[in-house]
């Protein structure tokens, strides 16, 4: 199965088109906002409004086999632990051996921008290149959590 962190997801549908090549379910996990699709591989699963309440609905189901979709370290880090394979918006996997050092950068970079609140500016901008990474990624995820599943891993 496919988990995706949906709000302020910018790559639903290719998510979506994976899946259906595969002929997986995918879950978009969200508090609200989304269209529905008709596609039959596809399940919306809105979550009540609350912190972390979509992370922790994924976090209790992602397990060995299946893939996670979200820019969430925390909650990578919770199904990297599980043994999901996790990769983020631009393509990026998350695996036993970097999340540490991800999670490590994430709480480094939040006391900076406590420390200053003046500091101003946002992410760079969501380019073709990193869509067209995160479809190879994801493809890559699939048959790799596939290969987890078959090996009992």
């Amino acid at each position: 199965m496919i988990y995706v962190d949906a709000d302020a997801c910018p790559v639903k549908a290719e998510a979506e088109k994976v899946a259906t090549r595969h002929r997986l379910k995918v879950f978009f996990v969200s508090n609200g906002g989304l269209r529905p699709s008709d596609n039959p591989f596809v399940e919306m699963v809105f979550v009540p409004d609350g912190p972390d309440v979509a992370d922790m609905w994924i976090a209790e189901r992602a397990g060995v086999g299946d893939v996670v979709v979200t820019g969430d370290i925390p909650l990578a880090a919770k199904c990297v632990e599980a043994g999901a394979r996790v990769i983020k918006h631009n393509g990026e996997a998350l695996t036993q051996a970097n999340i540490g050092n991800v999670l490590a950068t994430r709480d480094l970079m939040a006391d900076l921008r406590a420390a200053d609140p003046f500091r101003q500016g946002g992410g760079k901008g969501f380019t073709k290149a990193d869509r067209s990474r995160f479809l190879d990624a994801l493809e890559r995820a699939v048959q790799a959590a596939g290969r987890d599943r078959r090996n009992g891993d």
